[in-house]
């Protein structure tokens, strides 16, 4: 697919008061979780859990900022002994909030020229990088459609945390998401970018570009939204000083035709 935009943003979209009551509220919710499931339940999961791929799981596995979870199930036989993805997530989906995100989503799927069909958007993850945390190599599409879960055929299995989840990541029992995959990814900058170095968003623009591998300077200002096409592989590099804070939202549609 070819873009004459691989990203549109916003600098500084929301206020200061808004990112405040996100922060607020994803913090909130965090606290939630680990009263309910345990202290490492907002540990944010990639794809299958049965690479043991997306935690840090132990004190001696090696973060994989710049490998991506193809390469090193490629590469390794202890995937165990490896993560890629180290960040503490909460789910929201307050009202408030899509009305908050939509309009900039409909201006950049216009303006970029990109004009993507999309009818719904995922419960928003809130996301705190702390120190030496990161999220490597990725793309947020799947190459199949959200599949309907289907308790009478289908198995729920207990995460690291023993909370029951579909067996595969595919599948949701959200039937809006039934069919549909991800094609509009969202990323929004909530605190002050003097609160921490590192914590960068980087695109990985392919390899026939001179230009490959994108620093994204233009998210930085707090309240700054960033819109790109959800197939874009990205990452978020490791938090070397404070903290980061982000809002992510995927907006879903049919699969291209």
């Amino acid at each position: 697919m070819i873009l004459n935009y691989n990203y549109f943003y916003f600098v500084s979209a929301l206020s200061p008061e808004v990112c405040d009551g996100i922060i607020e509220l994803g913090l909130e919710k965090m606290l939630e979780i680990k009263k309910e499931y345990g202290e490492n339940a907002t540990q944010a999961t990639t794809g299958d859990d049965d690479y043991k791929l997306s935690a840090k799981l132990t004190d001696a596995a090696a973060p994989q900022y710049d490998s991506t979870i193809e390469e090193i199930v490629n590469k390794t036989s202890a995937p165990n002994d490896v993560y890629v993805r180290d960040s503490n997530v909460s789910w929201l989906n307050e009202k408030w909030l899509y009305e908050a995100i939509w309009p900039f989503v409909h201006e950049a799927n216009e303006k970029a020229g990109w004009n993507f069909e999309w009818d719904h958007t995922e419960d928003l993850q809130f996301t705190k990088y702390g120190v030496n945390q990161f999220y490597g190599w990725h793309a947020d599409s799947a190459p199949l459609p959200y599949e309907k879960f289907d308790s009478s055929i289908h198995e729920y299995t207990l995460d690291k945390d023993g909370r029951p989840t579909p067996t595969l990541a595919h599948h949701t029992e959200i039937p809006l998401m039934e069919g549909k995959i991800r094609k509009l990814s969202v990323t929004v900058s909530l605190n002050d970018p003097k609160e921490y170095d590192g914590g960068n968003l980087k695109f990985d623009l392919g390899p026939h570009r001179a230009d490959r591998y994108h620093t994204c300077e233009e998210i930085r200002p707090r309240g700054s939204i960033i819109i790109f096409p959800s197939h874009i592989h990205h990452q978020v590099t490791p938090v070397t000083r404070g903290t980061r804070y982000s809002l992510v939202a995927w907006n879903l549609g049919k699969p291209f035709r």
